[in-house]
């Protein structure tokens, strides 16, 4: 079982559910403001902005919410966000990718890197972790809307370049030039994907013991829980016997 998506049945989040959810919508608005700031507010003419309302809309965001994001981006006074990544390490030498969008680069650079040192990592130069990784398109769908075969075929057929099927679902992964017309294709197969975005997927695992994975999903945990971070990607592996020691 790899890396950091695999594992939110087992993250413990603090703070209320509605707390929460009001973070993820926040990040969610950033990332709908900032898309139709850099194209056009049209979703139909900006591909960036549609995936974004998509994912809103998977996570129930009120369509009020959507529109006034969106309405945001239009105004003088809109926030400009920046958009950093920062990399680095966790225990294990696994390695980090940290996606932000902040309006203050200052205060972004100093949590990560404290969250990181606080938990036995340290924060590296640009480029000291991403050459491990793949930046790609991936859509991800429940496993029910077709067989392994299936959804193989039809990935082909769209033009992605892997796909992996288990029984958490179905993930397809394409060039992330060719995300959008990828994820066209499949909906027009088998309807609006779980989630379709580009992520960095790394190319190969590191296997970390209990101790060190108790002590990564914890910092994991709390770089996710910062106000300007918006992903956070991981190249660690855990097996099943760790992982169910954790769990215990």
């Amino acid at each position: 079982m790899a890396g950091h998506s695999k594992f939110k049945n087992i993250m413990h989040r603090k703070g209320a559910q509605d707390a929460k959810k009001a973070k993820v919508f926040s990040r969610l608005a950033k990332e709908i403001t900032v898309a139709a700031k850099m194209g056009a507010p049209d979703p139909t003419q900006n591909p960036r902005l549609r995936l974004a309302i998509q994912n809103a809309r998977k996570e129930s965001m009120p369509k009020d919410n959507i529109e006034r994001a969106i309405k945001k981006s239009q105004g003088g006074d809109a926030e400009t966000y920046e958009e950093i990544r920062y990399e680095g390490f966790g225990p294990g030498g696994v390695g980090l990718i940290v996606e932000v969008l902040t309006d203050n680069r200052n205060r972004s650079a100093s949590e990560v890197r404290s969250t990181l040192t606080k938990h036995g990592g340290n924060l590296g130069e640009s480029g000291a972790v991403s050459f491990q990784f793949d930046r790609v398109g991936a859509i991800h769908y429940n496993a029910d809307v077709a067989d392994t075969d299936g959804m193989l075929e039809a990935a082909i057929d769209a033009g992605a370049e892997d796909c992996e099927s288990s029984e958490e679902g179905h993930d397809v992964y394409c060039e992330a030039s060719d995300l959008h017309d990828v994820a066209s294709a499949l909906e027009g197969l088998f309807g609006e994907a779980e989630s379709a975005k580009i992520i960095w997927r790394p190319q190969n695992t590191i296997e970390i013991d209990e101790d060190k994975a108790a002590t990564l999903l914890k910092m994991l945990d709390v770089l996710e829980d910062l106000d300007d971070v918006q992903n956070v990607y991981s190249n660690f592996e855990i097996s099943d016997e760790v992982l169910a020691s954790l769990t215990a």
